[in-house]
């Protein structure tokens, strides 16, 4: 077979170039560029995905990182979160332990409960969870039973995080549900609200203050 073949009525010869006949008529085909411009297509087209996927990520973690203002004006631990389906807000949530002395209302815990509410199942498919702090290991056990399909979160947490940092609950093969993972999005400004709520706690309780 020669690098360049022709085909005559209805013969097809394929090497890096190839022949079609149209019309009875030879048309040369490089499939060397072809086979590139389709293979750079690609990379563009993973590229504007990658692109808006991210910025909705970053859209739906600044809604998270207002409901956690919400939490340090009423002095909680500054953490929010969002639920999200089909691009949606289905629910809104923050820390509300000392206000409700409960030990078990974190953001996400908040979050899936009005959820579940709303939608009269516990069960939450097809649904992204947003929260600017690594969940920990009750939150994530809640996921599982709530059966989200992806996790969105902002500041790891090296001492309790159970998305990765400590424990991996998202993609253990012991459970019997798993999801995707996403961490670090807004990392920066999800860590700074708690570092500074917390320097700001220290530094009530080194001036006498009530913290």
């Amino acid at each position: 077979m020669t690098m360049r073949s022709v085909c005559h009525e209805t013969g097809l010869f394929l090497s890096h170039q190839a022949v079609f006949c149209v019309f009875r008529r030879p048309v040369i085909i490089d499939f060397d560029r072809v086979l590139c411009y389709i293979s750079t297509s690609n990379v563009h087209m993973q590229r504007d995905m990658h692109t808006d996927s991210s910025r909705q990520d970053e859209r739906f973690m600044r809604e998270a990182l207002r409901e956690a203002g919400k939490a340090r004006q009423q002095q909680e631990v500054p953490i929010g979160a969002v639920l999200v389906k089909d691009g949606e807000i289905l629910a809104r949530g923050y820390n509300s332990s000392i206000t409700l002395h409960d030990p078990s209302a974190h953001a996400e815990i908040m979050v899936l409960r009005q959820a579940g509410q709303q939608v009269g199942n516990y069960r939450l498919t097809d649904t992204e969870l947003y929260v600017t702090l690594e969940p920990c290991i009750m939150c994530m056990g809640a996921l599982i039973q709530a059966r989200i399909a992806r996790l969105v979160f902002g500041a790891y947490d090296p001492r309790t995080g159970a998305a990765g940092s400590v424990f991996d609950f998202a993609g253990s093969d012991t459970l019997n549900h798993r999801f995707d993972v996403r961490g670090g999005v807004l990392e920066k400004e999800c860590g700074f609200l708690l570092q500074d709520f917390f320097e700001q706690k220290r530094t009530m309780r080194r001036d006498g203050r009530v913290g």
